[in-house]
C-alpha cells in the first residue's frame, strides 16, 4: 500500500484502544462523583470529530452534550459550562492554540477537563485535569471518544451493550488494516481518475457528517488546496443541490446508523443528474469481528482509513505534499 507503515499503524491504533482500563476508571469516578453535562471541544478536525459523539448521546441519552469550537466557547462563553461540567479536548500535537486557550478559559470557570492526545509533556497534557495519552500521532480519537461515551452511557442505563462492543474493539488495529488493503485500488483509482478535479461536492449524514466536514475542509481543503462544498444529507434538498451539475465531482459518505436512508435519498436523486458519483460506503468492508449492531458506531473509524488511502494517492497524482501549507501554522494570525 502507498506510503502505509503497517507496524506504525498498528502499533498507533493499538495504543487507543488499550487506553480502555484508564477510560473505564475515569468515567467511572465521574459518574460516581456526579456531573451535569459534558463538553466535547475541538478545532477544526478534532472539532468535527467530536460530533458523532454528540449524536450519540443525543439519540441515546438524557445527558446534556454538547460539541463546542474551541475559539468560540472562549468568546462566547456557555452559560451551562461551570464547576459541574466535564469537558474532553482531544489534540494530535497537543499543541492547538485554540483548544489550549479554551482548556484555560474552562478550568477558570471550574469545569474538570479531560485530554486525549500522544504527547505527555505537550501544553495541552500539562494544562488538563488528567491526560490519556497514546502514540505520538496517533488518529483519529475516534476509539478512545467511542470508550469514554460508550462506558458513560452503560453506567447511565443507556447503552446495554458496552462490555461487548469494547472487547470487540481490541481487535480493531487489525481490521482497519484489512479496511485499508481493500481500499488501496478503490482509493487509486479515484485519484487517477479525479488528478485534474479542483472542486468536489461531499455528502455525509448521521454519525458520518463530521468526518464528511473533515475530510472537506481539513483535507481537500487544507492539505490539497482543492475547492469544495459539504452539506448534510438532511439538508441536500434545501439549497446546495442547485450546484451540482453532470460533471461535477460528488462524493457521498455512506454509513450504516439510521440517517443511512437520508443519504441514499442523495444518492438517487444526484445519479438522475450527474455522471460523476463516487460512493464510500461502510457496508463494503467485512469487519470481521464487530458485530452488526456495532458496526455503525465504527463507521466514521473504517471511513477514516478508507479515505486516508485517497488522501495518500491524490498526493501522489497531483505532486502536491499533503504537509504543505501556506497559511496555517505559518503566518501569524
Amino acid at each position: 500500500m502507498l506510503r502505509f507503515n503497517e507496524p506504525e499503524f498498528l502499533q498507533q491504533m493499538a495504543s487507543t484502544v488499550a487506553l480502555r482500563p484508564q477510560i473505564e476508571e475515569l468515567v467511572d469516578r465521574l459518574v460516581d462523583e456526579g456531573f451535569d453535562n459534558l463538553f466535547l471541544v475541538g478545532a477544526g478536525g478534532t472539532y468535527a470529530q467530536m460530533w458523532p459523539y454528540e449524536h450519540l448521546a443525543r439519540r441515546s441519552s438524557t445527558l446534556s452534550v454538547r460539541a463546542a469550537m474551541a475559539a468560540e466557547l472562549v468568546a462566547s462563553g456557555d452559560a451551562s459550562l461551570g464547576e459541574r461540567s466535564v469537558v474532553i479536548f482531544t489534540s494530535v500535537s497537543g499543541t492547538t492554540d485554540d483548544s489550549i486557550r479554551a482548556i484555560e478559559h474552562c478550568r477558570a470557570k471550574g469545569a474538570y477537563t479531560i485530554g486525549f492526545t500522544g504527547y505527555p509533556d505537550s501544553p495541552v497534557a500539562q494544562k488538563v485535569d488528567v491526560a490519556l495519552i497514546s502514540e505520538p500521532k496517533a488518529w483519529p480519537f475516534d476509539a478512545q471518544m467511542l470508550l469514554f461515551m460508550g462506558r458513560l452511557l452503560s453506567r447511565r442505563g443507556e447503552f446495554d451493550g458496552y462490555g461487548k462492543l469494547a472487547d470487540e474493539l481490541a481487535a480493531l488495529p487489525q481490521i482497519l488494516v484489512e479496511v485499508a488493503r481493500q481500499a488501496e485500488p478503490v482509493a487509486a483509482a479515484f485519484a487517477e481518475a479525479h488528478k485534474e478535479t479542483d472542486y468536489h461536492f461531499l455528502v455525509g449524514g448521521g454519525n458520518l457528517w463530521g468526518f464528511t466536514y473533515l475530510y472537506s475542509m481539513c483535507i481537500l481543503e487544507e492539505m490539497q488546496w482543492l475547492r469544495t462544498t459539504r452539506v448534510h444529507s438532511a439538508e441536500f434538498f434545501h439549497g446546495s443541490l442547485e450546484l451540482i451539475e453532470e460533471d461535477t465531482s460528488l462524493i457521498i459518505f455512506q454509513g450504516e446508523d439510521e440517517t443511512r436512508a437520508l443519504t441514499d435519498r442523495v444518492e438517487a436523486f444526484a445519479r438522475r443528474i450527474c455522471k460523476d458519483v463516487t460512493v464510500f460506503d461502510t457496508r463494503d468492508y467485512p469487519l470481521e469481528g464487530i458485530s452488526p449492531e456495532f458496526r455503525g458506531l465504527v463507521a466514521p473509524l473504517v471511513l477514516d482509513t478508507v479515505l486516508g488511502r485517497v488522501s495518500k494517492h491524490l498526493e501522489r497524482v497531483r505532486d502536491h505534499s499533503l504537509d504543505l501549507r501556506r497559511y496555517y501554522r505559518v503566518m501569524d494570525y
